[in-house]
């Protein structure tokens, strides 16, 4: 059933078809609904009206109730002609200095009329002045932001030029909610708003856009926020119920020689945290269930492992498993490293990647279907139609940010039944983002690092210390460790991050001449062929230096390699700082990453250097991240599938709301698993509102 909030916004007054037209291009917005729920950003105060002596040097708006004594034009020249009206009120005067409009303001301004004057004040020549001030005649019903706290939204240039300013926003809204109020339904149980004692709904919208004072926009600020978060975890935690009660899992039961004689001759002991981790998935496994279990390690905790052998467990029961990598060196990296674990026990294992050959992939798809094949490595190749599976058992997805929900997908229909998932990232998810992206996955974390590792020495740099550097470096090629040279590579300034690389690596082979040192490189933009050749130069340890873009961030194991060495570093995030810095410490040698600058740092730059300098817990350098670039810019983080549009929420600053939310959810259907009883229908419909918008991925980890 259709409401008024569903009209089409041209049918607005004040808005009409071309209007329309520029609000859906710009902002987005086709509805009264998109209309009311498009929110300020920020507040300015015009609850108070100060006379001109409360006027100070710090005040960044000021707002004036007053007349005008005379108005007089200034300046010969068309460019520098300006238009000063005199102010005042009964504790003194001001200028109000115009430079443009100046004919229409001049014909409308009239002396000895009330106004109401908004805007920055200034000194010029020892007296105060406002240039380009609101300006209102007072009247008996002053307009809607005098009085309030005015809401100031988002724009664009387009639209401010069309002359649809923050007034004429505010002024489209104020109709909306005098033409709407009536409509404006409560969205939540009469019984949680009563339990949280949140604001009304219908005053929450009213306040979030003409807030009464700041109390008033604090409460409505907060019931916005715990809706916005309560409807996402509502919707993650009914889909996680559902899965779980309508998706049998494949039972693996079984713990065979696959397993056990891999585990008995692994030449090292496993973590405890490792340990741990084997254990949760098995339950997993033996429940009954589907599993759909994310799995948090830092670089070099030994996820991959983790994954090899809950992959023998699947095989142990007659299944077949897929560890997808988002990258052909990871996937190849993965291979090899598996093969040496894998060796004698009978355990079958193939690469599928874009290189592979068509001869080979004909063996590979041969050995699917006929299950001889146990376990398949590769890259979003194994997405493709042409890769049909015997039995899959178990699909294991290695940095799944990198893969969209839709490509996922995909890889849920290559079985007879839907296999179990473990989804893994090296990227430390911050709490409150880890439930929001994988709200509806069980999440295991491996905390611990393998015995005998030393902790990277992170140093900060500028190029005043090259010199030094370059010295270091040598003295650690000569104890036969390895380097690594890191370039940024961001879109915007692409050929000139390329140039800055190619210009790195040519003073590198300048300061370390062959044959003494071999220098390799790595780009995105050389051939496949000839980034292998580089990369396999550097990984057999007969190259001592990589010259690299961030390509390496995911994937590149060399264990020799001592030194990383990041240019520019504080064009990186921290989140990416982390990753690359994991590409060392993998053997038992002490190893460093040096961040390289400029001498000029950002207050933020210099921030996120300190903090790399003085810890290796990628969870601490994950929360840090979130806090000071928010989640839509965390590296690796975007997410497409998500089924509410955070409007109004901030991940990194409104963590308690969102747990408080999520414990509402979970206590709502652990009494209602699929909210069918009367008091829950409210969520049912809103829940199907939000399931039309979106496309269904509630089975997709």
């Amino acid at each position: 059933m259709s409401s008024i909030l569903d009209s089409d916004i041209k049918f607005l007054p004040g808005v009409g078809p071309k209007r329309a037209e520029l609000l859906e291009k710009e902002l987005g917005i086709k509805s009264f609904h998109d209309m009311l729920l498009f929110l300020p950003f920020r507040y300015i105060d015009r609850t108070k009206i100060y006379s001109v002596s409360e006027i100070e040097p710090s005040m960044s708006y000021i707002q004036l109730r007053g007349r005008i004594s005379s108005v007089s034009l200034t300046g010969d020249k068309p460019r520098s002609k300006r238009l000063v009206a005199k102010f005042y009120d009964t504790t003194g005067s001001v200028d109000l200095v115009f430079f443009q409009r100046i004919k229409w303001i001049q014909e409308w301004i009239k002396p000895n009329t009330e106004y109401i004057v908004f805007g920055k004040p200034a000194v010029f020549n020892n007296s105060w002045n406002i240039v380009h001030p609101e300006i209102e005649v007072a009247t008996a019903e002053d307009p809607i932001y005098i009085g309030n706290m005015l809401g100031v939204y988002p724009s664009t240039e387009r639209l401010k030029n069309s002359g649809f300013g923050n007034k004429q926003i505010a002024r489209l809204i104020s109709i909306l909610l005098k033409q709407c109020s009536p409509a404006l339904a409560e969205t939540l149980p009469p019984e949680t708003v009563e339990q949280k004692k949140l604001l009304p709904y219908r005053e929450s919208i009213t306040n979030i856009h003409f807030p009464k004072d700041l109390h008033m926009l604090a409460q409505a600020q907060f019931r916005l926020k715990f809706e916005e978060l309560f409807y996402l975890q509502l919707s993650l935690l009914k889909q996680k119920g559902i899965r779980e009660k309508q998706i049998p899992g494949i039972v693996m039961s079984k713990v065979g020689a696959f397993f056990n004689d891999c585990y008995r001759n692994l030449p090292f002991e496993l973590t405890n945290a490792q340990k741990r981790v084997i254990k949760e998935i098995r339950k997993d496994m033996v429940g009954g269930k589907q599993m759909n279990r994310l799995l948090q390690g830092d670089v070099g905790s030994g996820k991959t492992m983790v994954a090899v052998l809950s992959a023998l467990l699947a095989a142990d029961n007659g299944y077949q498993s897929c560890i997808m990598a988002p990258t052909e060196v990871l996937a190849g990296q993965h291979y090899k490293g598996s093969l040496k674990l894998l060796q004698g026990i009978g355990v079958k294992t193939a690469l599928l990647t874009g290189s592979t050959k068509k001869k080979e992939r004909e063996a590979i798809a041969a050995g699917l279907n006929d299950g001889s094949i146990h376990i398949l490595f590769g890259t979003h190749a194994l997405i493709e139609d042409t890769v049909q599976f015997c039995n899959l058992g178990l699909a294991v997805i290695d940095e799944q940010h990198r893969f969209g929900v839709e490509q996922r997908a995909r890889l849920w229909n290559k079985g007879k039944t839907l296999p179990h998932i473990l989804v893994m990232t090296a990227t430390p998810i911050p709490r409150t983002l880890a439930m929001t992206l994988y709200g509806d996955l069980d999440v295991s974390v491996i905390d611990e690092l393998p015995p005998g590792r030393k902790p990277i020495k992170t140093i900060h740099a500028n190029d005043t210390q090259r010199e030094r550097i370059h010295s270091f470096m040598k003295e650690q090629i000569k104890k036969g460790r390895q380097v690594f040279v890191v370039y940024p590579l961001i879109k915007e300034s692409e050929k000139m991050d390329y140039k800055n690389l190619q210009d790195g690596y040519m003073n590198i082979i300048e300061e370390f001449k062959a044959p003494e040192y071999i220098t390799a490189v790595v780009h995105g933009k050389q051939k496949n062929e000839d980034k292998a050749h580089d990369m396999e130069l550097f990984a057999s340890g007969r190259a001592h230096i990589l010259v690299a873009t961030s390509v390496i961030e995911v994937g590149v194991d060399v264990p020799n390699a001592s030194v990383m060495v990041i240019e520019s570093a504080e064009r990186f995030g921290l989140s990416q700082l982390h990753q690359l810095r994991g590409r060392v410490g993998r053997g038992a040698e002490e190893s460093w990453c040096i961040l390289m600058t400029g001498y000029k740092l950002s207050k933020e730059s210099r921030q996120r250097i300190e903090l790399m300098c003085s810890t290796n817990d990628g969870f601490e350098l994950a929360e840090a991240d979130l806090r000071m670039r928010g989640p839509g810019d965390m590296e690796g983080t975007q997410q497409s599938g998500l089924p509410v549009d955070l409007r109004i929420s901030n991940l990194a600053r409104d963590g308690q709301i969102l747990e408080d939310a999520r414990r509402t959810a979970q206590a709502i259907l652990n009494e209602d698993p699929l909210l069918e009883t009367g008091k829950y229908q409210i969520l049912r419909h809103s829940l199907g509102k939000l399931k039309r918008e979106q496309k269904d991925y509630s089975l997709i980890s």
